[in-house]
Formats: structure tokens, sequence, C-alpha cells
């Protein structure tokens, strides 16, 4: 049987989301055909946790030395949310360390976890999207210029976290201050948006068996005034599966979902958000590490499509096995 390290955790505030995705995957794989590892990943410590003791595990090629016996991994099934297991650069240890690993590659990483950069490729595809300002932290920006090219109300978001950390929408110029301080406490690059009003969904997306296909389309009504940290994992959202959307909207959600994809060139699973406005889904963003607790979207859409989550993590694990390392292509 391979062995399966499960690695979750992380260094950013998500790491919390990360751990409960993880048990919702050791839950779910086949313990006949794998012999699976618990793993965490933290800013201190990178250990194997196995009957309440942790082991160390070695950097150099990511193995684990348990009773004086080293275990090595055949792949790593990846759920850390944030940095560095969603921005790229886990990615790139493993491939340096000939390790296959779950989701899509070290570069697709690191672009999807940059707003302005995914919003860039993206614009080359003719995908609908919100307008948009890019800012640095120290640069010099006036709210009523801000209104100016978006209008009341917008979003200031930091361009790269996740769970929507960070985020805050601006309906008035004197939130404006607070809103930037906000996500500047994130990341020292920040989007400003306009707002569009419409339908929000949420498209879990990913490769199975060779194909582009989407799970699931979940219409999301926040209790809050957007789809916040507590909207997304305290309960405070409607999740309705699927979304009452026309055949018509639904189908041309589907297409652009995929063409977002494949644009990017992703593999694994992904959670794609956009707002219906005026029958045409625009995009919001990509997340190539979707929440995988009881309270995530992506394994609601999968109960709802009647695929077994055992089967889509074989699947995820022979992706990642199928795989040849960057520099052998």
């Amino acid at each position: 049987m391979r062995n399966i390290a499960v690695v979750m955790g992380g260094y950013s505030d998500e790491s919390v989301i990360s751990l409960r995705s993880g048990q919702l995957i050791l839950n779910h794989l086949d313990k006949t055909k794998y012999h699976i590892y618990e793993v965490h990943i933290v800013s201190d410590s990178w250990n194997v946790l196995l009957n309440d003791k942790k082991y160390d595990i070695n950097r150099a090629d990511f193995s684990v030395t348990i009773d004086d016996q080293k275990i090595t991994f055949d792949v790593v099934v990846n759920t850390i949310h944030g940095t560095p297991g969603e921005d790229g650069h886990m990615q790139a240890y493993w491939e340096l360390v000939n390790l296959p690993y779950t989701g899509c590659n070290f570069y697709q990483s690191s672009l999807t976890f940059n707003k302005r950069d995914t919003l860039s490729v993206l614009s080359k595809f003719n995908i609908p999207r919100a307008k948009s300002i890019y800012l640095t932290e120290g640069m010099p920006i006036h709210v009523d210029d801000v209104m100016a090219e978006l209008g009341l109300p917008f979003f200031v978001k930091p361009n790269q976290s996740g769970s929507s950390l960070g985020v805050s929408m601006v309906q008035n110029p004197s939130e404006f201050d607070k809103a930037l301080a906000f996500a500047f406490a994130e990341d020292k690059d920040i989007l400003l948006e306009s707002y569009l009003k419409g339908t929000e969904i949420s498209v879990g997306v990913l490769k199975y068996k060779g194909v582009t296909t989407v799970l699931g389309i979940t219409e999301i009504i926040p209790k809050n005034a957007f789809f916040d940290y507590e909207a997304k994992y305290l309960g405070k959202s409607e999740e309705i599966t699927p979304a009452r959307i026309s055949v018509e909207v639904e189908q041309l959600v589907k297409e652009t979902a995929i063409k977002v994809y494949d644009s990017l060139g992703m593999q694994g699973f992904s959670r794609t958000d956009f707002i219906i406005m005026d029958g045409i889904p625009h995009f919001i963003e990509i997340n190539t590490n979707p929440g995988l607790s009881p309270q995530s979207i992506f394994p609601q859409q999968a109960a709802f499509a009647g695929m077994n989550f055992a089967d889509l993590l074989d699947n995820e694990i022979k992706l990642a096995l199928d795989r040849k390392p960057i520099w052998e292509k």
C-alpha cells in the first residue's frame, strides 16, 4: 500500500480551517488502499501526529522516522489553506524533493493566490469581472478618486489572502480609512473593486478522469453585507445547491467556470466565485485549496452530485502520481 501524507495547518489565520479540512480527508481516504499519516505544518514545526505523539519531518526529503524506521511518502494530499500551501511555496519544495502532491503546481498556486495577477491573466480570455484598482501600502490614494472610478459601495481586499480575511465593503467615504487598515493588516498590496449587484454563486470544479468537470453550483445568501469570514465558517449565510438560476444561465456559468479553470492551467479541487449580474457571471476569485470542513461548500456539492468523496480523493492521488516533475516536461 502507498504511504499518503495528509498535510494541513499553515502559517496564516486560515490554519484552523485547514485542520478541519484535513480531518475530513483523513475520514474519507480508503484505509484499505493507503497507509495514511496526519502531517501538521505550522510556523514552528513540521511533524507527523501518530497515537498522540509528534514526530519531526526531515525537511531534506520530507520523510519521518518512527521507531527507528524511516518512512517516505508516495503522495502528499495538500489541504493547507493560505501560505505556505496555497501560494506555491510548499508545491515548489515538493517539486524539488521529487514528491508528488495533489492540486495545481507551484506556478498556478502562486498565480491564483495573487488576485491582481489572476485578474490580469483572465482579462486576456474575456472573462467578465469587476472594475478594480491596485494599491501598494504607502501609495497616495483619495476616496473621491476611488468613488469616481468604482462608485459606491466598493470592496477593499488584501491581494493575497483567503477566507475573506481582511475584506471590507465601503458604503460611505468615512469607512475608507478603516477598510484600508484592515486590508493592509493582511497584505501590503490590496485591491479596490467595484460592487457587483446580483446573485452570488460558488462553483466547484475539478479535473475528474481527465475531464474538467463542474461539481455543482451553490447560491450564497449571506446574512452579513457580503460573503465574509463569518458567513463562510460561522453559519451566517444560507447556501442553496443547486443555485436558483435559469437553465440558460446555469449553462453559461458552467462554461465560464470551465474556461477559468482551463485558462489558468488548473488541476485538483477548486472553488470559483462569481456574481451573476444581468444574466452574466462575473468572476470574483478562485480558491485552489477550497475548504473541506463540514461547513464548506465543496463537500456539499460533492454530496449533491452523488459523488463519493473517497473516489474523488483517489482521483486526486492518481493525478498526482501521473504528473511528472516540472523539469521532466
